[in-house]
This record gives structure tokens, C-alpha cells and sequence, in this order.
């Protein structure tokens, strides 16, 4: 095993399984970071992707299948398996991704210094086309022969739709090895989703751990906060604001309020989602929804769409969502981006903190020095598009909906992976160092030997 990114981080999930006859790579996902430091990560490709066999995926959020149009730049042409919602959801997230580096880069170089060298987006939308075109959907729950000597099964993580946990049959010069890789794992007990699915155990597990030092609050609380919220902006005359990512948090809180509707409970007011990325990922979700969770499959034996109601609108057009900061309150607007950082939310965020009768809603983890952050930690004056802003809206902070397991999920999904054939050699990924040492001592007493927590680029035999 070679660990190839998300080692000591939370960021890049990639990693190479090597035996004699096979290369196999684990996801290839996108460095997120100082933007030189993670530019020279992800160009720079520490395996030769002309000899890979295949590349398996867990799921379609950017750190971890980002990269796949480099891969597929540097010569990649074999198989990408995933699930089914993994593959739609990864050409859209990789179609975005384009667009985005495609937009940096004319920026950059209107104001790049004279005599410096063009920049170039990291890949373009041919490589993305390219890329979809070798995504390879599988079913989860079976057994699929990829090849003599290799076996593959996708069990749901729980984390976002079409997250899977990885579970591979290797034979190497004679003997089998069991291979489980939990991408990321989620929480029990969420909206939408399936619960972790449990399963035997393995030679070999590699496991994430962003926070495997912490305990959630519990989500069943948001429902009645985000009716809280609500109803109050009607009392109170304002809008509510709610940045949220366009993948997961904002299908999540837009089924809470769909049963909230169908309760008879929210107060009559428009609610708005104004991000085009997050239209086309609800779509995928209303297309894939019978994977979706036992509430799920109740709400739709009444209701058609989990995921719209009379007072929903899905703002398409630029011009809709500036015709929104003209619109009379009260009203609810969800917009990405989740951390406060791009798009069309920061235009929503200038037109309503300095009014006390608004909210800003806060569904999400905050990464320091972004702009959300700075609003959870209640800065007096926000920089916005390049200009300054009081901060008198209210600022509520709703924790719940982390797609993460914590700590006392993986305690518990390690005992069900330990109790029929144990766990043999663990190697602890996708956490920050604190996390990571946290967890490898939870995991330590479901294992044969003690948890390792491997640096970039480490390799071990097994």
C-alpha cells in the first residue's frame, strides 16, 4: 500500500494497492489548500496511470475524485468503478470543477504581473467528458469479478448518496487478502441517508478519521430549529440565509422542510434554493431514490418529490437570483457556497447582514479564515466582494448535519467489522493528526496489531 494523499490531512484521498499482477488505485481526489502548494500536488502524479488497472471510487465529493482529470490527462484509459448515483454525481461535481478553474484562471491572468508565465486551469471539460466516459456504475451489495485474481463489492457508507465502502478480494502470488477502505464514512441515524452498512472483517483496512476525536450533537434536533427560524422571520420581518453546499446540506435541509410543509407547519414563506449546482444534484437524488433511507421511501409513498414543495422555487437564471435581494421578506434563500467563500451567497450575505430583522444560518463546518468562519465567531465588520459590512444580522449556528461518522459511530462500526473474522493490520487516513490519534486508539482494541498512521507518500508490505 502506498498512500498517495489524505495522509496526515483531510484532503486528496488517494491510494495504491500493489500486487504482482495489479495496480489499483483508490480514489484520486483533488488537494484543497494554499493554492501553489495544492496546484504542484495535483499536477505532479506519484503513480504511472498507464499501468494502473483500475481506479476505485468511493464517492463523488471533490477531495476524493477530483483529480481524475489529470489522471485521465496523463494517459489513463482504464476502468473508474463507483455506484450508480456516484457516477452522476461525480461528472457533475468534475463538470463544475472545469468551470471553476476555468474562471480562475482568465482572473488570475487579467492580473498577473508582466512577463510572468500564462496559468492554465488544471484540466478542461474534454478531460471530464473524457472521464465519464470510463465511470463503470456497480450495484451495491454484490460481488462483481473484476478479473481472476480481484473481486469488489460496494456496501453504503452512509456519508452522501452514493457513498460507498469499499471492499476488495485480492490474490497474490497464492494467498487472498481482504481489503476494506471505508472512503468516508457516515453518521447513523440522518436524514436521507442509509445507515452505515456493516460488514465482515478483513486483512487490511483502511479507514478515514476526520473526526474521530469528537461526538456529534444529534440531527434530530434541526427539524424544529429550522422551524424556529422560520417562524421567527415571519414574526420578525426578515430573510433568512442559509449558505450551504450544493452536495448533501442542501438536499438535507430542503427534505426537512419538506415534511415540514407536509406537517402543516411552516409558516407561509418562500423558500428559495439559488445555486445551479445544487439544482442538478437534487436531481440526481429525486432520480436515485431508492437508495434513500426507510423515511425516505415513506414520505414518497404520499408525497412525489421529497425534495419540492408549493413554496419552493429553484432559482435558475443570474437574473432570478438578483431580482431575490429586491424581493420583501420574509423569505428563506439556501445558497452555495457552504463556506461563505464564492458564489451567489455572498451577493445574498451584502444585501442582508446589516438589517437586525435578518438571520444567517450556519449549517456547517467553517474552515479558519474563511468568511464563514468569521461570521460563526460574529466579526463586527465582514469584507464582502471587496468592500465592508456591519454584522447586525442574527447569527444562528446549527451543528447537527455533519456527514461524518464521529467517534462513537466508528466505535461502533469497528465492533461489527471485528466480530466475525477480526480486523488484521489498520492504517488510519483522512484526519488531521489529533483526529487520527484519537481514533487509532479507539481502533486499537479491535485489532491484531496497533494502528498505524501513515505520512504521505509511506508505503507498507501486507
Amino acid at each position: 500500500l502506498t498512500f498517495l494523499g489524505a495522509a496526515g490531512e483531510v484532503t486528496g484521498s488517494q491510494h495504491l494497492i500493489e500486487t504482482r499482477d495489479r495496480r489499483i488505485l483508490l480514489d484520486c481526489g483533488l488537494v484543497q489548500g494554499k493554492r501553489a502548494e495544492a496546484r504542484a500536488r495535483n499536477q505532479r502524479l506519484r503513480c504511472e496511470p498507464a499501468d494502473l488497472d483500475g481506479v476505485i471510487l468511493s464517492h463523488g465529493h471533490i477531495d476524493h475524485c477530483g483529480n481524475l482529470p489529470t489522471l485521465y490527462r496523463a494517459g489513463y484509459r482504464g476502468p473508474i468503478f463507483c455506484t450508480e448515483p456516484t457516477a452522476d454525481i461525480a461528472e457533475i461535481m468534475l463538470e463544475d470543477s472545469a468551470k471553476i478553474q476555468a474562471e480562475d484562471a482568465r482572473y488570475l491572468n487579467k492580473h498577473r504581473p508582466p512577463g510572468t508565465p500564462p496559468i492554465t486551469p488544471l484540466y478542461r471539460r474534454q478531460d471530464v467528458k473524457g472521464v465519464a466516459e470510463l465511470l463503470e456504475p456497480l450495484p451495491y451489495d454484490e460481488w462483481h469479478e473484476l478479473a481472476r485474481d480481484v473481486r469488489l463489492r460496494f456496501s453504503d457508507a452512509g456519508h452522501i448518496l452514493g457513498s460507498a465502502i469499499v471492499e476488495i478480494e485480492l490474490e497474490d502470488r497464492g494467498d487472498r487478502r481482504r481489503v476494506v477502505f471505508t472512503g468516508d464514512l457516515g453518521r447513523r441515524g440522518m436524514p436521507l441517508l442509509r445507515d452505515p452498512a456493516a460488514v465482515g472483517g478483513c486483512d487490511v483496512l483502511i479507514t478515514e478519521s476526520t473526526y474521530g476525536n469528537q461526538i456529534h450533537p444529534s440531527a434530530d434536533d434541526i427539524k424544529a430549529e429550522l422551524l424556529r427560524v422560520a417562524r421567527e422571520a415571519v414574526t420578525r420581518g426578515g430573510k433568512v440565509i442559509i449558505p450551504a453546499f450544493s452536495l448533501g446540506r442542501t438536499q438535507q435541509i430542503v427534505y426537512f422542510l419538506n415534511v415540514l410543509y407536509n406537517e402543516g407547519t411552516l409558516p407561509a414563506i418562500p423558500v428559495f434554493v439559488d445555486s445551479p449546482l445544487s439544482r442538478r444534484v437534487t436531481r440526481v437524488y429525486r432520480r436515485h431514490g431508492d437508495v434513500l433511507n426507510a423515511n425516505v421511501q415513506k414520505t414518497l409513498r404520499t408525497d412525489a418529490d421529497a425534495f419540492g414543495f408549493p413554496t419552493l422555487t429553484y432559482v435558475a437564471s443570474r437574473k432570478e437570483s438578483k431580482e431575490l435581494n429586491d424581493l420583501p421578506p420574509p423569505a428563506v434563500i439556501i445558497s452555495a457556497s457552504g463556506m461563505c467563500e464564492n458564489g451567489r451567497v455572498l451577493h445574498h450575505l451584502a444585501h442582508t447582514v446589516e438589517d437586525e430583522r435578518n438571520t444567517i444560518v450556519i449549517v456547517g463546518y467553517q474552515a479558519q479564515h474563511t468568511l464563514g468562519r468569521r461570521i460563526v465567531e460574529r466579526h463586527p465588520q465582514l469584507r464582502i466582494l471587496d468592500r465592508w459590512y456591519e454584522l447586525r444580522a442574527r447569527v444562528e449556528i446549527l451543528n447537527g448535519l455533519s456527514a461524518h461518522a464521529d467517534a462513537l459511530d466508528f466505535k461502533w462500526w469497528f465492533e461489527q467489522l471485528a466480530s466475525q473474522t477480526g480486523i488484521g493490520t489498520a492504517f488510519v487516513v483522512h484526519g488531521e493528526p489529533k483526529a487520527a490519534a484519537s481514533l487509532a486508539s479507539i481502533l486499537r482494541d479491535y485489532c491484531d496489531e496497533p494502528p498505524i498512521i501513515p505520512e504521505l507518500y509511506d508505503s507498507y508490505d501486507v
